[in-house]
């Protein structure tokens, strides 16, 4: 499949508004498409499949999937479905045994509400990965080492959620100031990111002080996870993006380098 080297990249996806925002959001994310290698394909892990093992999607066109509610109509009128690459999700798959291929997995907003904005033409393959939820922090760590080689093919990994994460106290006002607990939770995060404390992020339930008001529930964390896994040894890591929206939804982006 070719030698180009892709990054992996952890990217905060936050509300599925931002799909039809036009910000500072949204030109980051066109903004560092044209930074990197255009991909032969992308594997998003997300933050919104969660599965009894490792799933990833093989439908040769997978279904846009609008997993959300209650928001305007505009929003489900956006259409977005880029096809999938049944022989690479085979190929993952073969290589990585405990991933198991299901053909008839769409793609849900986790990666396409994001992948929109990186190449709006639909016209890089794109293909999910769930979260095994029997896996523990270390195991999902332990995963995303076995994806490194994909970024040696030419694919774009990206994990997709939110390091911090908390629905229960949101502020729908988007101009909201961030909470206190939320922004501290997640320089604390972003600290470890850029300092190497991997085992820190990987056992934050130990060792992050406030994690269940910033992390209720772990499945936007775990994204995060992956791509750590898949960094270099002893390879560093850079924040490209820093925002905290809604008061409680951190929108920190941190690439390999």
């Amino acid at each position: 499949m070719g030698n180009m080297h892709i990054n992996p990249v952890f990217i905060g996806h936050g509300s599925p508004m931002n799909v039809i925002k036009h910000s500072r959001y949204t030109n980051f994310l066109a903004d560092y498409a044209r930074s990197i290698p255009r991909p032969k394909a992308i594997l998003v892990i997300s933050a919104h499949w969660q599965t009894d093992g490792s799933r990833i999607t093989a439908g040769a066109k997978p279904e846009q999937i609008y997993d959300f509610y209650g928001f305007p109509e505009e929003l489900y009128a956006v259409r977005y479905a880029p096809p999938g690459d049944r022989e690479l999700a085979r190929e993952i798959a073969r290589e990585i045994p405990e991933i198991a291929c299901d053909e008839t997995r769409g793609v849900d907003h986790a990666g396409w509400a994001v992948v929109k904005h990186l190449y709006p033409p639909a016209d890089v393959p794109i293909l999910e990965l769930s979260l095994d939820y029997n896996r523990s922090e270390r195991e999902h760590h332990a995963l995303g080492k076995k994806l490194m080689g994909l970024c040696d093919r030419g694919i774009l990994v990206i994990g997709s959620g939110n390091v911090v994460h908390n629905l229960r106290e949101i502020d729908f006002d988007d101009e909201a100031r961030p909470f206190p607990w939320a922004a501290r939770a997640d320089k604390w995060i972003g600290d470890r990111i850029l300092g190497d404390g991997v085992n820190e992020l990987i056992e934050y339930k130990a060792c992050m002080p406030g994690w269940s008001q910033a992390i209720p529930t772990d499945e936007h964390f775990l994204p995060l996870l992956y791509i750590l896994g898949m960094r270099a040894e002893g390879g560093p890591m850079r924040t490209l993006y820093d925002e905290i929206q809604n008061g409680s939804i951190a929108m920190r982006s941190v690439a390999c380098v």
